[in-house]
């Protein structure tokens, strides 16, 4: 273990689009920024299947000033926004440290030492199984208590540090017998795998129909089970409906509706039907995948370390909305970190983060700060044009 072997103005923990966009701008504050991430750049956004676009238009996505185009005019794919995230992060020489997970944030006390705080980080390569804490790696494969084992490699001092840790670190349990086999998962895999199976999709929001239309139209055998009595009328793209409506309509989707997931087999899913005023019914559905799509919650570890999470049934962290620092001084929230887990009916998302950034970076450098002159400068993160536009009408 090395013990206080790097000190920074700023540590960003989560290398995600306002992870990077908040060290870039300190970065022009003048301050020695690095970012730790646990997993790739955009760590998040690499677990989405190949090729699936986002909901917001391209101009409320991009970040730091740098315009995001994609050759069509259509909003971003999954490639095309990582390949993004790494021009920027090039073109802003920003410092982040990738597969690097943060398991400890505590006070530094020892006197005459560099800093308020100090992070411990482990190693997290893509090919171990070093999983947990925030902004992590592999979400399939998080266990904490394995990773605290662990001797910690490297202790950074800062004096501050952002969480940008988002908030869909790990998929949503059904809590029922046989979720553990390895044909169950919460994320969909690149469509071409999964030719020619039968596969159960257990959700009915968006993620789930995307992913029911995506895999019909890759040679899948699908069907879905949703405990609603019909599919939601938000929460849907706006161009998947009438497609999947119209495969439901056919047949070529089979909807298993007001039903629930009671046990997962090595081949099979037993299911249970409720209805209002109708006996219930089991039915037993032949399988080879099993995709439960959801949702996801937040990886709360660090916050809880911290003791910085509200008392509420679903807590989130505390923050102060003028700065989005945190009870404990030097420490700031940022993104979607701030919303906690959220449910289907999401609150807080990227396009509407951006204005985290110019807080924080105004308390820790303070609005008085000359801009570093050996850096490009670039223009503010959004127009106040787009701003009003964002909060009349959200896309996500």
């Amino acid at each position: 273990m090395t013990s206080n072997s790097r000190h920074l103005d700023t540590i960003v923990i989560g290398g995600g689009p306002i992870g990077i966009e908040t060290a870039i701008e300190l970065q022009q504050r003048g301050l020695n920024v690095s970012v730790i991430e646990g997993g790739s750049i955009g760590n998040t956004i690499s677990w989405w299947a190949p090729q699936t676009r986002w909901f917001s238009s391209n101009d409320r996505i991009a970040i730091a000033g740098v315009p995001l185009s994609t050759i069509d005019q259509s909003k971003a794919s999954r490639e095309e926004y990582l390949n993004y995230l790494r021009s920027v992060v090039d073109q802003f020489q920003v410092q982040i440290q990738t597969y690097q997970r943060v398991v400890q944030i505590e006070p530094v006390d020892a006197p005459g030492s560099p800093g308020r705080w100090r992070v411990g980080t482990v190693g997290n390569h893509p090919g171990a199984n070093n999983t947990s804490g925030a902004a992590s790696g592999d979400p399939t494969t998080q266990n904490a208590e394995v990773v605290l084992k662990q001797p910690l490699v490297r202790w950074t001092t800062a004096n501050s540090i952002v969480l940008a840790t988002g908030g869909t670190d790990v998929p949503n349990q059904l809590n029922v017998p046989g979720e553990s086999l390895p044909h169950v998962d919460g994320y969909l895999r690149e469509v071409h795998r999964y030719h020619g199976r039968h596969v159960l999709i257990v959700g009915g929001r968006n993620s789930a129909v995307e992913a029911a239309i995506r895999l019909y139209r890759g040679g899948a055998h699908v069907s879905l089970c949703y405990h609603r009595s019909s599919l939601p009328e938000d929460g849907i793209k706006y161009w998947l409906r009438p497609e999947m409506e119209g495969l439901i309509r056919s047949g070529s989707i089979q909807v298993f509706f007001d039903s629930r997931v009671v046990q997962i087999g090595e081949d099979s899913v037993s299911l249970v039907t409720q209805r209002p005023g109708e006996e219930d019914t089991k039915t037993e559905v032949a399988v080879d995948d099993v995709l439960t799509l959801i949702g996801y919650r937040q990886d709360q570890t660090l916050f809880e370390q911290l003791e910085i999470l509200s008392k509420d049934e679903a807590p989130k962290p505390l923050y102060d909305e003028t700065t989005m620092e945190t009870p404990r001084v030097g420490i700031y929230v940022a993104g979607t970190a701030i919303g906690g887990t959220q449910s289907s009916r999401y609150q807080v998302f990227l396009e509407n983060c951006h204005q985290h950034v110019a807080k924080i970076a105004d308390h820790i450098a303070g609005s008085g700060v000359e801009r570093n002159q050996s850096k490009q400068q670039q223009p503010k993160t959004a127009s106040k044009h787009l701003d009003y536009r964002i909060q009349l009408q959200p896309e996500s």
